[in-house]
């Protein structure tokens, strides 16, 4: 389906219901109107305001629902209201969404035909002098879709996915056994296949149970020295041998990587087409940055299992030197969306073999942007792969991308399905002025012990670059990462953070997720993150593989907006909540509430402003108070004449919204006799 939320009407529009004038109540009468994805955001307009002139010239409430849809694809717009202000905002959206060739009625040439439309416009035709759109058969459309992909892959050998053989011992494992297995690990599992419910898989104890018939994997295990498997291992590997495609939700540092590499092994090996007649590689694994790609290759190459090879392609590595690897032939792809879409364009990378696909920390994957990369790269995977996705958080765009891209998949949670931090690490918070946080950095560091590591992350990259030189001249040993350093440094920052020739690394958060340093001892936050998911997995690079550690979040006076989802984060783990943090979460609280006030009482005033003489609240918001248009000139309209005319002063203009400074603005600066 389109995506929408995009373009020139932004993210926000993702849910929509604008409030019009009056007393109109949501819960009258209304009905739907159906409305294609790429019209919604025309129908919405920027920043709401298309949506809110028609409710004002309709009388109706029009709403835009969130992740909704009809069966043909369209999104149902509801409509609420009198029946003569829903008939009116109706034949508005239809006005508005048709294409500018058919909204003339009378005036179309004497030349122009029902027949000739209808040649140039498939089935367009024209009734009493009206071009009608063409109507979309969209069930229609869908079967014919799905008999061509059909079609496409008709050709390709069969692919076997179930290769778990159950042990005795979980055979004979009554369900409440199971159940008190999970509740002891703290783990949920729940079958997103609504029509015909499907048996969990009793969780795994030991390494035997799960891959007692597969003896060259437990060989590998137990060189690495495993004593017993994790949370989401334990109930991931029955699903995944299976062959059932698996949702796996799980902090960082919990086995994930394992718990899909090992299954990926298996399947790689044991399908019908012997591997020297495959034309590509059997699994993909997408990996949000370098760093984590590298880190599964490594983790990837531990394991020495039937010769099965792999490669990591990533950007800002060397190009010819990947694409060697990948044409003396692996049966593994770990890859960076960006590289590897361009290794696929440009022919030398084949997904069509892929089988077994991996979308690892899709989360990050999407905070970062990508995910038009992986829809292109997933147009050449086959259908009926399978496919296991892993993330820390469960926000919608992961729901969103599980529903586009796996098949009723098994959803394994480790933990609340709540945003939660780790429960071993002592979270600080303190609330600082800007100008001493340097300080307060060099004063952390020096009470550092000598077999402690300390993780630094900060906002910007030329803050870590600053930062980092100036703890050098202080003989203090640290080493940077941050996107737009080489690729070679990246590494090496990395390298000596990990084997101890430095214990300090600072960094940007392209260090927050994914790296698996597991004796981290100290994290501090130099800057405070952009969003609290940042900051969950800041805090969550410390305290790895059963360890204790240490947060430090320096915070101030800018950073307000977070102090109440990091106190509800620090509340959950248990951890003591400072009262200056307590403080400043109630002082923005207070703020917000000011702010509403204010915005209510513009709306009760028509959106326009004028009433403060001062011309502080002059220009309201002007494209409130009445049309878009009125907006732009609400330096004179009824929008709000105080921001530009007659007082004109004082935030006039800038609170004046585009009312004060398009208008009053403009008229300030071009005709002196409007200042006062």
């Amino acid at each position: 389906m389109p995506s929408r939320g995009r373009g020139e009407f932004g993210s926000h529009i993702q849910s929509q219901e604008f409030s019009g004038r009056g007393t109109r109540q949501w819960n009258s009468p209304g009905e739907t109107v159906s409305v294609e994805p790429t019209d919604v955001g025309r129908l919405i307009g920027r920043q709401g305001s298309k949506i809110r002139e028609l409710q004002d010239e309709s009388g109706a409430r029009i709403k835009v629902p969130r992740d909704q849809e009809n069966d043909d694809g369209t999104i149902p717009v509801e409509l609420r209201g009198t029946e003569e202000a829903i008939e009116k905002a109706r034949q508005m959206i239809e006005e508005l969404l048709r294409p500018p060739l058919y909204r003339a009625k009378p005036s179309l040439p004497s030349t122009y035909n029902s027949s000739s439309l209808s040649s140039a416009a498939g089935t367009t035709t024209v009734t009493d002098g009206e071009v009608k759109r063409p109507t979309i058969n969209w069930k229609k459309a869908l079967a014919d879709a799905a008999s061509s992909e059909l079609e496409k892959w008709k050709d390709y050998p069969a692919v076997i996915k179930d290769f778990y053989i159950i042990s005795p011992s979980i055979q004979n494992m009554t369900e409440f056994e199971a159940e008190e297995i999970r509740e002891s690990l703290g783990v949920t599992v729940q079958d997103d296949c609504k029509d015909s419910p499907r048996p969990i898989l009793n969780p795994v104890r030991t390494f035997e149970e799960a891959f007692q018939h597969y003896p060259e994997i437990l060989r590998e295990i137990r060189k690495q020295k495993f004593e017993k498997p994790s949370t989401i291992q334990s109930q991931g590997w029955p699903i995944a041998l299976k062959g059932h495609d698996l949702i796996g939700i799980a902090q960082t540092g919990s086995g994930k990587t394992l718990a899909f590499l090992l299954p990926a092994l298996i399947h790689t090996d044991l399908q019908p087409t012997p591997r020297e007649q495959r034309s590509g590689p059997n699994v993909l694994v997408l990996s949000p940055t370098r760093e984590l790609a590298l880190q599964i290759h490594e983790e990837v190459s531990k394991y020495s299992y039937k010769g099965i090879k792999s490669v990591c392609v990533y950007g800002g590595g060397n190009r010819r030197q990947q694409i060697n690897v990948v044409q003396k032939g692996v049966e593994i792809i770990i890859a960076t969306p960006g590289r590897l879409n361009d290794l696929i364009m440009n022919g030398i990378v084949d997904v069509k073999s892929v089988t077994f696909l991996v979308l690892d920390e899709a989360d990050r994957m999407l905070d970062m942007g990508f995910e038009p990369q992986i829809m292109k790269i997933l147009l050449d995977v086959r259908p009926d792969r399978q496919t296991i996705m892993t993330s820390a958080t469960w926000p919608e765009g992961v729901k969103r991308l599980a529903r586009k891209y796996m098949k009723n998949p098994f959803h394994v949670n480790v933990g609340s399905l709540d945003l939660s931090a780790c429960h071993s690490v002592t979270q600080l918070v303190e609330v600082i002025d800007e100008e001493y946080k340097r300080e307060r950095l060099i004063e952390f560091i020096e009470s550092l012990q000598e077999d402690e590591k300390l993780l630094v992350f900060v906002g910007r990259k030329s803050m870590a670059d600053e930062l980092s030189s100036e703890m050098s001249l202080l003989n203090i040993s640290v080493q940077c990462i941050h996107g737009d350093r080489e690729q070679y440094d990246r590494e090496q920052a990395l390298s000596d953070f990990k084997d101890g020739s430095v214990r300090i690394l600072i960094a940007t958060d392209v260090a927050s997720r994914g790296l698996d340093i597991k004796d981290i001892t100290h994290v501090l936050n130099y800057d405070c993150p952009s969003h609290i998911e940042e900051y969950v997995h800041r805090v969550g690079r410390t305290g790895r593989a059963g360890r204790t550690g240490t947060s430090l979040t320096l915070m101030t006076r800018r950073d307000w907006r977070w102090a109440g989802d990091i106190m509800r984060i620090m509340a959950e783990a248990n951890q003591e909540i400072p009262d200056d943090l307590m403080e400043m979460a109630e002082r923005y609280e207070r703020h917000k509430e000011k702010k509403e006030q204010e915005r209510s009482l513009e709306r009760e005033n028509g959106g326009g402003g004028g009433y403060r003489r001062d011309g502080n609240q002059g220009g309201g918001r002007g494209y409130r108070g009445g049309s878009r248009e009125e907006g732009y000139w609400g330096g004179f309209s009824s929008g709000g004449l105080g921001g530009g005319f007659g007082f004109g002063g004082g935030r006039g203009r800038g609170r004046g919204g585009r009312g004060g400074r398009r208008g009053g603005g403009k008229y300030d600066a071009f005709d002196g006799f409007f200042i006062s």
